[in-house]
């Protein structure tokens, strides 16, 4: 599945019954999206930290991302302060990530190409 193939899907409502992806299956996704997104060290969430010389890039970003997440129905953690805005995507509900982490980041990349 290409970065195109997620950008163009839409998150799905989570309901807790699906399991998290395992490590192979985050390994796979992720070689589809942009790779500046970082898989953590635990293998629970995605990270992207951008960085910007000022401080208003980073607050569109940020106010992009709560577009997004509104629109998609999949929250990410946003973190923002002067020249940096920082994205984590993990589905709570199940721990870990889902098929929609990498749908939001792909779609997140696709709106700022």
């Amino acid at each position: 599945m290409s970065n195109q193939n997620l950008s163009s899907q839409h998150c799905k409502p989570c309901n807790g019954e699906v399991p998290a992806l395992s490590a192979s299956q985050v390994a796979e996704h992720a070689s589809n999206i942009d790779p500046q997104w970082q898989v953590s060290d635990a293998g629970d969430a995605l990270v992207r930290r951008f960085t910007f010389k000022g401080f208003a890039k980073a607050v569109y970003l940020a106010n992009l991302c709560s577009w997004l997440a509104d629109k998609e129905g999949h929250h990410p953690d946003i973190a923002f302060g002067w020249g940096y805005c920082e994205v984590t995507l993990t589905t709570h509900d199940l721990g870990g990530l889902s098929e929609n982490d990498f749908i939001w980041a792909a779609r997140l990349d696709a709106l700022l190409e």
